[in-house]
């Protein structure tokens, strides 16, 4: 739902069977701009209230149900959308991208963390980065449906509404799988349904209640849970009171809401959702050409991100793929902002029609910001944030983080038209700039947390270990305790049970 809701919308906009259902020329051009801004930037203002709205969900009904909830929230919004005509105006549009995006910003906000709870922690980067792929595979079809019905099919009603149309298909493809999937076993320990929760792990992990996996994993689940009742509380309240309270939980309320500023500043959502804009300032002409270069964008996106699935998240790490990302980015766009402010593609249009030289290299270099960018800030700061929360305020955290990603969405959707028309070449060094401080950012205040498990977060961002060091000292505690459970576990007959864990699994959880 996400990925294609992002990625069609410009494009659908761009049509000219668009612009002439709905009389665009009676429009001036700051007019049409700001409606535009409108029809996008609504989507991420439901959304930023979806994402809100999925922490009471996902604490009252699970993560299975709430998925449920938003994804039939979003089905009914796109439905509204396709009664949308020339005679009834925009309004149904309008109603539509609200109702949808409730459903995305929930949707955002639950399924990293279900993913995350359901996923063994040397290879939750991989499993929670299946999302951002299901992400990119939207993208991919968004963008070239656009360029399809653009080419193949005539200028009318049928053509625009198409686009529209297909939003049902993931969102109805998602309502019916989750009625096959099971509820989180973590989230079912904390509401006290044990025993299905035990079922629910032996199933996910396939193995028995006696293997040493089950009852180190189990044992490490319990001992945070015990800890976070001591602490923050389990119930619906306790995790505003610590997020207010408790400065741990807070600054990492702040890191979560702030890599998605980062991510927001990087420039994508100004490419994601006007893409025919950011072409025509680099020299591409025409309605098509522009949809087919967005096309290739989004392939080139679909790519990238299945090299950082397989062979980067969880093998590089997080910090290193943050850095690297906006380094190599930022050097991307200054170089696409260099070009457009010395050749003035937008004054000086190629006679043939083609693109220059240089803005063939320009194009390059944009190309390899998506290289740059896909791999790092693409998906990695909805991975970080699906596993730095403890148990008990995790949907609160991921609540807060989505709707900080939704709201800076929101900022980015609703000014970039008339950014590019303010400024120019200048929006261009202007999120290079932010990505360079992103790179000072994540160097100084985010631990790695490849490898660790969600249980042992706690001692991860505890203030006495830097940053830059802590993974380190992490895991070679871990280590040392697994070892040391194991030899205490071994033979002992110690089962699932909580009162037989809890002593063993005491030392699992350092505060």
């Amino acid at each position: 739902m996400i990925g294609y809701d992002s990625a069609f919308i410009g494009g659908t906009l761009a049509l000219t069977s668009f612009k002439n259902e709905f009389n665009w020329k009676q429009y001036s051009t700051a007019e049409a701009n700001l409606i535009t801004e409108n029809i996008v930037s609504l989507y991420q203002a439901g959304a930023f209230f979806g994402a809100l709205g999925a922490y009471a969900l996902g604490h009252y009904l699970g993560r299975k149900k709430g998925l449920q909830v938003f994804s039939g929230i979003f089905i009914l919004g796109a439905g509204l959308m396709l009664g949308a005509n020339g005679s009834r105006g925009l309004g149904l549009i309008y109603g539509g991208r609200v109702l949808a995006g409730i459903g995305v910003g929930g949707a955002s906000n639950l399924t990293p963390i279900y993913i995350s709870e359901l996923a063994p922690p040397a290879i939750r980067g991989r499993l929670v980065g299946l999302y951002e792929m299901g992400w990119q595979i939207g993208g991919v079809v968004g963008f070239w449906i656009n360029y399809g019905v653009s080419v193949t099919m005539p200028a009318d009603h049928a053509q625009w509404i198409i686009p529209f149309a297909i939003q049902l298909i993931p969102a109805g493809m998602m309502f019916i799988g989750l009625f096959f999937i099971k509820e989180s076993p973590r989230w079912l320990i904390t509401r006290g349904q044990r025993a299905k929760a035990l079922k629910n792990l032996c199933w996910i992990r396939k193995l028995n209640t006696e293997d040493i996996y089950m009852l180190e994993e189990v044992a490490a689940i319990d001992a945070a849970l015990e800890h976070q009742h001591a602490t923050v509380g389990l119930g619906f309240w306790q995790p505003f009171q610590a997020l207010w309270g408790d400065r741990k939980v807070s600054y990492r309320f702040f890191l979560g809401c702030s890599l998605f500023f980062w991510q927001n500043t990087s420039g994508i959502n100004a490419i994601n959702y006007y893409s025919p804009t950011v072409f025509k300032s680099i020299g591409v002409t025409g309605t098509n050409t522009s949809l087919l270069t967005t096309g290739i964008f989004g392939v080139i996106k679909a790519v990238v991100t299945l090299v950082w699935l397989f062979l980067l998240i969880d093998n590089l790490g997080r910090r290193n793929l943050l850095m690297i990302g906006a380094l190599g980015g930022a050097i991307c766009l200054f170089y696409v902002g260099a070009y457009i402010k010395i050749a003035d593609p937008a004054n000086h249009p190629s006679t043939s029609g083609k693109l220059s030289g240089g803005g063939i290299s320009a194009m390059f270099f944009f190309y390899l910001w998506t290289v740059f960018y896909t791999p790092s800030w693409n998906g990695t700061p909805w991975v970080y944030n699906s596993e730095m929360f403890p148990q008990n305020v995790r949907t609160l955290g991921q609540a807060f983080a989505a709707a900080s990603n939704w709201l800076f969405n929101f900022l980015v959707a609703r000014f970039t038209e008339q950014m590019f028309t303010a400024m120019g070449y200048g929006v261009y060094f202007f999120f290079a700039s932010l990505m360079i401080c992103s790179v000072v950012f994540v160097f100084f205040l985010l631990p790695e947390t490849k490898g660790v498990p969600l249980e042992s977060m706690d001692r991860l961002f505890s203030k006495d270990l830097k940053p830059r060091n802590a993974h380190a000292i992490v895991m070679k505690e871990l280590s040392e305790d697994e070892e040391m459970f194991r030899r205490n576990v071994e033979g002992s007959g110690i089962g699932l049970e909580k009162d037989n864990l809890a002593e063993k699994a005491a030392h699992l959880e350092t505060v």
